[in-house]
């Protein structure tokens, strides 16, 4: 059995959809109930608290870990679940880490999850730890503008980097999660190109079919919108990414061709599937 937390996200349903199109036993876990496929099974646990994953961990022999933000807050214990899981049989970890504890490994959550990369590669599991960089579903910050205004508004509209669709991590994590050859591996996974977030509105427009405007933010007007929904810190750190990203960070990586044996999906191909968000 394949146990896959964050099962209601971007990268937990496709990547549900296909362990279980591949015949695999699947339990997926999220702290609120959820719809699944047919003939998955789905437990409402909280990553925060691992002694509480143990119904969802007996019986399996693979996890695929995603942590959301308030994992790392402080007084969390990711490791913990690591652990738990060993103690439970589990025998192989896929990683949901990021790109930034290479690219950017000074701020708070990527030292943490660099320690939580350490503790799993030393637990004596099979491990394979996965890198994205900025997912194309952040576009998704814009869905009300451009339904209601047609507009997308945001900061550097020139400044890009290769972002990456979360349907290809999905894929790149269920063939790390059946494919014993990726033990031990590190994948950094982007998209096949820079794209800017004009070019990103110009896909949209393109996946509507109508003009969608963009709007340049000032640094200190992104900062504020952010800051509503995420600490001041936070939102700094992220627009020091996006307004001034590094070669590393520009870096398009062959990862997903070299686990898939095809090309990363453009960012319009995202747009295209998820046009519905945006109408």
């Amino acid at each position: 059995m394949i146990v896959v937390t964050g099962a209601t996200g971007n990268i937990g349903r496709p990547l549900t959809q296909a362990l279980a199109e591949a015949g695999q036993e699947v339990t997926t876990v999220s702290r609120h109930a959820a719809a699944v496929p047919d003939g998955v099974r789905h437990v409402v646990a909280d990553l925060a608290d691992p002694a509480g994953l143990k119904p969802a961990l007996a019986g399996a022999k693979s996890l695929f870990l995603l942590l959301s933000g308030d994992v790392h807050a402080p007084g969390a214990h990711p490791a913990d679940i690591i652990r738990e899981a060993h103690a439970s049989g589990v025998r192989r970890v896929v990683l949901l880490s990021t790109l930034g504890v290479v690219t950017r490994p000074s701020g708070q959550t990527r030292i943490a999850m660099r320690a939580l990369e350490d503790t799993l590669r030393e637990s004596g599991l099979a491990w394979v730890i996965l890198r994205p960089g900025g997912f194309a579903s952040n576009a998704l910050w814009w869905a009300e503008s451009v339904r209601t205004h047609r507009t997308v508004a945001a900061p550097f509209g020139d400044v890009g980097v290769p972002v990456v669709d979360p349907a290809d991590i999905a894929a790149v994590a269920a063939a790390c999660l059946l494919d014993d050859r990726h033990t031990g591996g590190i994948y950094e996974l982007t998209g096949p190109e820079v794209i800017t977030p004009r070019g990103q509105a110009e896909a949209i427009a393109a996946a509507l079919g109508s003009p969608v405007r963009f709007h340049e933010l000032t640094r200190g007007e992104a900062r504020a919108a952010m800051a509503r929904s995420m600490p001041a810190e936070l939102a700094d750190d992220t627009l020091d990414i996006i307004g001034s990203p590094n070669p590393a960070e520009l870096r398009v990586s062959p990862d997903v061709r070299q686990v898939l044996g095809r090309p990363a999906r453009p960012f319009a191909d995202w747009a295209a599937r998820n046009v519905a968000a945006f109408r």
